[in-house]
């Protein structure tokens, strides 16, 4: 391959993997806090906070994607006030990418971070308060040590959604080459473009980061004892 290709290559793969984690990093504390709260709290309009960020899972991306562009558009809810005060609106930028990416990954942290967290004995919780443990020191010394194998899989599970995501983020960061075109849209234009030989190139290589990335943790869980017999 050429410079001219390697570079066409990097780009792409570069803001995906920024993109990513990114949004994965924050993900994996807001989805395991909000799990952890839909698992262990009671309170009124749960069952619609459940519903709301289950949205993404189920709704087109583009329709995601629009829903952002009203909120953080530069004429949206948010948007609209960001712009009149900074003169930055963050549509068609890198940071529309994460924000795409976080938003469409986020339901299957807090799904599998709830379900992680329903699976931990409630009596193990209770006898660490019962010793005199606050509830922040019975969550990270009692609850997330039983739960980091859910919790592992919540993460790598929103790392691969958000470097696969493709139509919100082309909804709300567009497709600018070396700017905000991921790998998938990266793909998509090569192929409408007719340019099957860079289009090949990008499958492969986000189809071996992805299962590299599958690979490391089935290794690392092995290590950690989850396939223990």
């Amino acid at each position: 391959m050429t410079i001219s290709i390697l570079e066409t290559l990097w780009q792409p793969l570069r803001l995906s993997i920024q993109v990513s984690l990114i949004s994965t990093v924050l993900v994996a504390f807001t989805g395991a806090a909000l799990g952890y709260v839909l698992s262990r709290k009671d309170f009124f309009a749960k069952d619609v906070i459940d519903a709301i960020i289950t949205l993404p899972m189920v709704l087109p991306p583009t329709v995601t994607g629009y829903y952002l562009i009203l909120v953080l558009g530069r004429r949206g809810f948010l948007g609209e006030i960001i712009y009149n005060w900074t003169g930055w609106t963050i549509a068609f930028t890198w940071q529309a990418a994460a924000v795409a990416s976080f938003v469409v990954s986020f339901p299957l942290m807090a799904k599998t971070a709830r379900a992680a967290i329903d699976s931990v004995n409630p009596e193990l919780e209770k006898a660490s308060l019962l010793l005199g443990k606050g509830e922040i020191e019975t969550i990270l010394k009692v609850t997330l040590p039983l739960a980091w194998r859910g919790l592992l899989a919540g993460v790598v599970l929103s790392f691969a959604r958000g470097i696969g995501e493709f139509g919100a983020t082309l909804m709300l960061a567009g497709n600018i080459p070396g700017k905000t075109a991921t790998m998938p849209i990266a793909i998509y234009s090569a192929t409408q473009s007719g340019d099957y030989p860079l289009a090949n190139y990008l499958v492969i290589i986000l189809t071996i980061l992805s299962l590299s990335v599958i690979y490391a943790t089935i290794r690392l869980s092995k290590r950690g004892g989850v396939y223990d017999k």
